[in-house]
């Protein structure tokens, strides 16, 4: 089934990709992502199509992303999602037992929604909430300290159409709620961020500094936070009066300077001011030295460059390189070899080292050992000795 995106979903979409520069409007993919789950309560194939379609990519590119993150449901899921800490610390205070309760007790598995489409039940590896485990989430908002009755004890509000408050965090939402909220848009919900706050463990060592008089050197915690036009404006006056605290430039005189003694000054004497260097032509006033482009090489040429850098470029207007766009290495007087002389030592070298055959090791020549078993069995070998010295001559040739 082929679906078509809202107007509402087209412009928001437009919105995202504008947060971008134009060159890298590809970052935009993951919040999309969450946009299109929005609508449809999971990356479809026609949300992956979509992506794609604004963003000028092909489906596979998109696939690879949407299949990498788990946050992107590959098929449709409930309004809740509920997710079970069974990693090594939940484990152990219980997390599995609070997992096996909700799947026998919803009547699914990992990764499974229940009939009628309201919560969709996951295992999770790791929920980074370990100093309140076991610990479950709903759409992302956490349930602290649960067990088996009372992690049955949401389920059931929530198929009941009721929205049990999280232990931190603010009010519940649908996953298409929270999808909407991950893709960069605001809650618009009455109140949806005014409850929750942070857990008792997660102030210990706050509630531990205080104790202690702990603090970070110079720190004042009634420091206002600027805003952005606020930081703007004090980087702009600390930047001019940088600008005004600078020494002017001393001019050269057409007097000349005269000494002590009410003599002239050579030119060149030390404590004599020198002229002024003229001001560089451009209308800025960084001092930041200029940096060189780099040039357009590929990777690999920039790779082999700097592995040798005494190489040089043969003559352009000689026959093809061997590897174009590649340096050939200099001999030692510094001149470099002629196009193709490398394809003529290596086909020399080729021809010295012939390949191993199946019969006979490496460098053998075949020649010298019929020769050597010729002579073993004619019992003599070129000046007449006896079959024992043969063998031996041979086995010396």
């Amino acid at each position: 089934m082929t679906t078509t995106f809202t107007d509402e979903t087209r412009e928001r979409a437009r919105e995202i990709i504008a947060r971008y520069p134009a060159d890298r409007s590809r970052s935009a993919l993951l919040p999309l992502l969450h946009l299109v789950q929005a609508e449809e309560g999971y990356v479809s194939p026609a949300g992956v199509a979509f992506c794609a379609e604004v963003l000028g990519l092909n489906k596979a590119q998109v696939g690879a992303v949407a299949t990498f993150y788990t946050m992107y449901k590959r098929k449709p899921t409930g309004d809740f999602l509920v997710s079970v800490c069974t990693n090594t610390m939940c484990n152990v205070l219980g997390g599995q037992e609070v997992y096996d309760t909700l799947a026998e007790h919803l009547g699914v598995g990992h990764d499974e929604t229940t009939a009628d489409g309201t919560i969709t039940l996951e295992h999770a590896e790791c929920l980074a909430a370990c100093d309140y485990g076991p610990v479950m989430t709903v759409n992302y908002d956490f349930f602290d300290g649960v067990d088996a009755s009372t992690a049955v004890g949401v389920v059931d509000e929530l198929r009941a159409g009721g929205r049990p408050m999280p232990t931190r965090g603010a009010r519940l939402c649908t996953l298409k709620e929270m999808a909407v909220q991950l893709a960069g848009f605001a809650d618009e919900r009455d109140g949806a961020v005014a409850d929750g706050g942070p857990g008792e463990p997660t102030l210990r060592g706050l509630r531990l500094a205080q104790q202690h008089g702990v603090s970070v050197p110079g720190f004042d915690p009634n420091t206002p936070i600027r805003s952005k036009a606020e930081a703007d404006k004090a980087a702009a006056e600390a930047k001019a009066k940088a600008e005004a605290a600078k020494p002017a430039p001393v001019e050269a005189s057409a007097a000349p300077v005269k000494g002590g003694d009410g003599a002239s000054a050579p030119t060149g004497a030390a404590g004599v001011a020198e002229p002024a260097k003229p001001a560089e032509a451009s209308g800025s006033t960084s001092t930041t030295r200029d940096v060189k482009a780099p040039d357009d090489k590929s990777p690999q040429v920039r790779t082999a460059e700097t592995r040798q850098p005494d190489a040089t470029v043969p003559d352009v207007n000689s026959a093809a390189s061997d590897a174009p766009g590649t340096k050939v290495p200099a001999d030692r007087t510094g001149t470099a070899p002629q196009a193709g002389d490398a394809r003529a030592a290596e086909a020399a070298g080729v021809a010295a080292n012939a390949p191993a055959g199946d019969g006979k090791p490496a460098g053998d020549e075949a020649g010298a050992q019929e020769r050597n078993l010729t002579e073993a069995k004619a019992g003599t070998d070129a000046d007449g000795a006896a079959p024992a010295d043969a063998n031996e001559t041979g086995a010396q040739k």
